[in-house]
């Protein structure tokens, strides 16, 4: 995909399940784990300027995460563990300009208590598998921060490869780039 055509949805995505994990889209039950784990200078700390200050601003987050699901049919998925009701956290795409070019955005930020385990690995990998399926001509983008090691094994254990020509300045300090296979970079 080029330009700035609008990519056409593809709906019927709200779950996707891993062997020990559950993706769904999130909803208004969601709004107290944003808040929670948007608030977490901890879970924030590569990315600072994605820390939320209030209530509110976590209602308008969940708003844009939900503008995107609807206007697309995917979007970022909360993720649970099968049968429990205990956010890990958020991971899923978004579609952002790169380059002159529509893209999948790779998001990936789980709660501290969850880190170690390879939930966001698991549930990383779900995604690129969807969108390699549903989307296959969109190529897949992850920002990580070069100090950001667990970060960077969380898009290689989902099959993105660096692309150290693409890196740039970020909102929050120098972006690294991790890209699917197949879709180009053009």
């Amino acid at each position: 995909m080029t330009g700035d055509a609008a990519p056409a949805p593809d709906t019927g995505v709200e779950e996707l399940r891993t062997a020990r994990l559950l993706l769904r889209r999130p909803g208004p039950e969601d709004l107290d784990a944003i808040f929670a784990l948007h608030t977490d200078p901890e879970a924030c700390a590569h990315n600072p300027s994605d820390l939320l200050e209030t209530r509110k601003d976590a209602e308008l987050l969940l708003l844009r995460w939900s503008h995107q699901w609807n206007r697309y049919g995917f979007g970022y998925w909360t993720v649970r563990p099968h049968g429990s009701a205990e956010t890990l956290g958020f991971c899923g795409v978004k579609i952002v300009g790169f380059r002159h070019r529509a893209v999948l955005n790779l998001f990936y930020r789980f709660f501290p208590s969850s880190w170690g385990a390879g939930y966001a690995g698991e549930a990383a990998t779900a995604v690129v598998g969807w969108a390699r399926v549903h989307r296959p001509d969109d190529l897949v983008i992850a920002r990580v921060r070069p100090e950001n090691v667990a970060s960077q094994r969380v898009a290689l254990r989902a099959g993105l490869v660096r692309a150290a020509h693409l890196d740039s300045p970020g909102d929050d300090g120098t972006d690294w780039f991790y890209v699917s296979k197949g879709a180009g970079e053009g």
